[in-house]
């Protein structure tokens, strides 16, 4: 596969994923944005991989978690502006609705990307430790740690309901 052919098949995916762990539009084509300048700098290697999919994500992923820990990350836009776009983009419209997301926004940003990496990408316990470079027990209490943080949030309006708040994510 050409890096173009994969930019085609799987850039919108990769902005998605940058959006849901980070909850910004403009930040999310950044990190896409990032993700495939570092691809195409190392292509051949990336393209010999067994999934190239997933070394770009994790790239993505390392990316969103390296930009978490800088001071420029808290910095805010003094103004929403909404992206121009021409096709709408429902996923992008479903995360921006859920309340859910407001309870994600409270995570850290690891919490955030194991859950985001689980449930949204329907990713294995494995799968996530090979992105994060952690093991799979890792994931495991971070999933666990980050779904009790959710149920005791006030911000998440199922808090006082009988389902769970996994059963809400996927």
């Amino acid at each position: 596969m050409e890096f173009e052919e994969y930019v085609s098949a799987r850039g919108q995916e990769l902005v998605r994923l940058g959006f849901t762990v980070s909850g910004d539009y403009q930040r999310a084509e950044d990190l896409a944005q990032i993700a495939l300048m570092q691809a195409f700098r190392s292509w051949r290697k990336v393209r010999k991989a067994d999934d190239p999919h997933h070394y770009v994500r994790r790239i993505l992923v390392n990316e969103f978690l390296s930009m978490t820990r800088r001071r420029s990350y808290t910095e805010a836009p003094t103004a929403d502006i909404e992206p121009q776009r021409t096709v709408p983009d429902h996923a992008t419209d479903i995360a921006n609705s859920d309340d859910l997301w407001r309870s994600l926004a409270t995570l850290s940003a690891r919490e955030r990307v194991v859950l985001v990496l689980r449930y949204y990408q329907d990713l294995d316990d494995q799968t996530i430790a090979d992105v994060l470079g952690i093991k799979p027990s890792s994931v495991r209490a971070t999933a666990s740690r980050a779904l009790a943080s959710l149920r005791r949030n006030p911000t998440y309006s199922g808090a006082g309901e009988s389902h769970r708040v996994d059963e809400r994510l996927s």
